[in-house]
């Protein structure tokens, strides 16, 4: 399974990690880190480490740009991505010693028409080399709001969906294989919907610490990790969508299976695109999926 995974809106994630964070204090960072992020991109980096091909593509440009290409090069992480004039956005996650992590996020580049379109068919020549495309985050500036239902459209793929809002809603409707919102963001964008009348074949909806459910059309599974979990919850999502797409030909409540036990893993992991190898190995066995009745 070669995946293709794209971020529209990359970022260059900055981490600082604290004893603990107070509001108007003065506080002394040993040792940050600053590597290269966003949704699509932690996704990419783990299917790497569970030895699934992928390439990483989206858009990158400026300063910020060019070290977050220079990072997954020293990371090896397969990139594509597309030239563009405007800065990458920077994320900045203060992470306490308790896993508590406070976000700062930067609304990304403003993308033209013709960059857009540039990428489009940039998108187009990489589909070629690839099984599968996973559609991840948010939407810089300047990008139509129909950007993902175009990506879903130009891919005779399955591909996987991860966002939130109108671009969810509207990039649903297009067909995707799955879609992987959490609670909050299927609410959003559902507007009293059951999650399959959104469009998508199948839909994988995160309820945080309780788990996650699968809605498919062989019926609604959920799962919940065999144990609480305490950690950075950043990109524990992400870690799912990897274990959906790595585990894409298993039946859905060992796919389920798979996604709550890397998810809870990456939760173990002090950054978005790790996850704690041992953890993830012993406690997938112990993930039990059951199928739930719907009223």
């Amino acid at each position: 399974m070669r995946a293709l995974t794209v971020t529209l809106n990359a970022a260059l994630d900055v981490t600082y990690p604290v004893a603990r964070l107070t509001a108007g204090a003065t506080h002394r960072v040993a040792d940050p880190v600053v590597r290269a992020g966003g949704k699509g991109v932690n996704v990419a980096r783990v299917l790497r480490k569970l030895g699934t091909p992928v390439v990483a593509t989206g858009l990158a440009g400026g300063a910020s740009g060019a070290l977050l290409r220079a990072e997954l090069e020293a990371a090896g992480v397969p990139e594509a991505l597309f030239p563009i004039a405007g800065e990458t956005r920077r994320t900045v996650a203060v992470v306490e010693d308790s896993g508590e992590a406070t976000m700062f996020v930067e609304p990304g580049p403003r993308v033209t028409e013709a960059e857009w379109d540039g990428f489009v068919r940039h998108y187009r020549d990489l589909l070629a080399d690839a099984d599968l495309v996973v559609l991840s985050g948010s939407l810089p500036r300047g990008v139509p709001l129909d950007a993902y239902a175009a990506l879903v459209h130009a891919a005779d793929l399955p591909v996987v969906l991860d966002a939130d809002g109108a671009a969810l809603a509207v990039g649903a409707a297009a067909g995707p294989a799955v879609i992987a919102p959490n609670r909050h963001e299927l609410a959003a964008a559902a507007a009293g919907l059951h999650p399959l009348e959104l469009g998508a074949a199948a839909a994988v909806v995160s309820d945080g610490p309780a788990g996650m459910t699968a809605y498919t059309a062989d019926g609604v599974w959920t799962a919940a990790p065999p144990e609480r979990v305490v950690g950075n919850p950043t990109g524990a999502g992400d870690a799912a969508v990897a274990a959906l797409v790595a585990c894409w030909d298993l039946p859905w409540a060992d796919r389920l299976a798979h996604a709550v036990a890397l998810s809870a893993a990456a939760v173990r992991a002090p950054l978005a695109g790790d996850f704690d190898r041992d953890f993830y190995e012993h406690h997938r066995s112990r993930v039990r999926p059951h199928r739930v009745t719907e009223d």
